[in-house]
């Protein structure tokens, strides 16, 4: 196998250590604010937490969700995938798995892997608490800490 030279290998160094320590300093930054132990902060969070849960539920669901349910493997709604583990009385051999919805598959007895609802529930909390934390830098800065 190949070697790098001395020159490439110390620039690879640097960029990881840069890597590293941008990291570090996002995650420190992101603890101190989810920390924090003023009780009007933490409620002043709820607060536009409810706000923004609305929002970004609003624009997952309307907006992302679809696009993302272009893909070619996917249906026209992402949220209602799943994958049917177990068949139940009623199961129909003609549908790609074997019910409509998940809904359906429950209230049959059969066991589902309901992994659209988890991937839009993971998009929402990511694109929640990303947001949340942009805005706790921005206070952070106007505060001046």
């Amino acid at each position: 196998m190949p070697r790098l030279d001395e020159h490439t290998q110390q620039y690879l160094r640097d960029a990881e250590t840069g890597v590293l320590r941008g990291t570090e300093r996002a995650w420190d930054s992101f603890t101190k604010f989810a920390l924090r132990d003023n009780v009007l902060e933490v409620a002043a969070g709820l607060i536009i937490a409810t706000a923004f849960t609305a929002l970004t539920t609003s624009l997952i669901t309307s907006i992302f969700l679809p696009l993302i349910s272009l893909l070619p493997f996917l249906s026209h709604n992402l949220s209602l995938q799943f994958l049917t583990l177990r068949r139940g009385p009623a199961y129909n051999a003609t549908l790609p798995s074997g019910y409509n919805t998940p809904a359906q598959a429950l209230d049959d007895g059969a066991v589902v892997l309901a992994w659209g609802d988890f991937l839009d529930k993971v998009v929402r909390f990511f694109a929640i608490a990303g947001v949340l934390w942009v805005v706790a830098l921005g206070y952070g800065r106007e505060v001046g800490e």
